[in-house]
């Protein structure tokens, strides 16, 4: 008897394509085979600071083109290798430092004062419900008052020597330090106050160790607005009745038309604003290790 065999059915699976597209599925595609490179580690080929510095230099490049092409006239605003030149020579003259000198002087002892009278009388307000009631009110109303118009009145009350310009420059810093660490204290979690108080701390315990770590973190925030505030007066202070400073360099090239000192000047400004923004941000970075922050992606 002979037995025949059925050819295989069409219709039915066919074993050998599958097992060829089962291989060709778990074959690895080509972008499996690239490394895997970190996000941040892909931002960071450019050196931050070359980044940071690109927009300055390419705004530097471009003044200097508008003033060589004469598109920018000299006695709206120089160029910047006259303004270069002009910088050397007031350095080399030694007036730039006895100005740069003063003004420090002016501002440092300005901030001072402000800072110990707004943080006292936020600290005040802030702890107490009877302080609120007694200090908050009036340093609100003083200040809605612009300092720059209290000027006429404090050459009044002060004369027209150090002492006005100090009192414009304390005042520009008091308030938005008041603010900042009034707002600060008030804004501690109330549980991290229970915390503390179960744990047995007494109130000066928890001024020190809950309340006034909790309001740094503003406290700093307050600083550094108040340094750009006191940058600010001491602008308006020192080109008022002014026989030194970087404002009186300012006055008197403004009375000669010397446009390219008073950009130097305005030059120095900024560098010392810079200077001391920079030294409070790393007062933030020492003081307020233990707070995460988000640094940007």
């Amino acid at each position: 008897m002979s037995i025949s065999h059925a050819p295989p059915d069409s219709s039915g699976p066919d074993i050998s394509r599958i097992s060829a597209a089962k291989a060709d599925t778990d074959a690895p595609s080509p972008l499996d085979l690239v490394p895997l490179v970190p996000t941040s580690a892909r931002r960071t080929r450019v050196p931050r600071w070359l980044r940071r510095t690109t927009g300055p230099l390419v705004l530097l490049a471009l003044w200097q083109l508008l003033s060589s092409t004469g598109v920018l006239s000299s006695d709206v605003l120089a160029s910047p290798g006259r303004i270069a030149h002009v910088g050397w020579d007031l350095i080399d003259s030694g007036s730039l430092t006895s100005a740069m000198t003063t003004s420090l002087q002016r501002v440092a002892i300005g901030l001072l004062l402000g800072t110990v009278i707004g943080t006292g009388l936020a600290l005040v307000s802030g702890l107490f419900r009877i302080g609120e009631d007694l200090v908050d009110a009036p340093v609100q109303m003083l200040r809605t008052v612009p300092f720059v118009g209290l000027i006429p009145l404090f050459i009044i009350w002060f004369g027209i020597g150090e002492a006005p310009k100090v009192a414009i420059i304390t005042l520009g810093v008091t308030f938005p330090l008041y603010l900042n660490v009034y707002a600060g204290i008030r804004g501690v979690d109330s549980q991290l106050i229970e915390a503390g108080e179960s744990l047995g701390l007494s109130r000066w315990g928890l001024v020190r160790h809950v309340v006034l770590p909790g309001a740094l973190p503003n406290a700093m925030t307050g600083l550094r607005y108040s340094l750009g505030i006191a940058w600010l007066a001491l602008v308006f202070a020192e080109q008022i009745n002014a026989d030194a400073g970087i404002g009186f360099l300012m006055v008197q090239a403004r009375d000669f038309l010397q446009t390219d000192v008073i950009v130097v000047c305005l030059i120095v400004y900024a560098f010392l604003g810079l200077l001391a923004d920079f030294v409070v941000r790393t007062l933030e970075r020492l003081l307020l290790q233990w707070r995460p922050t988000f640094t940007g992606r």
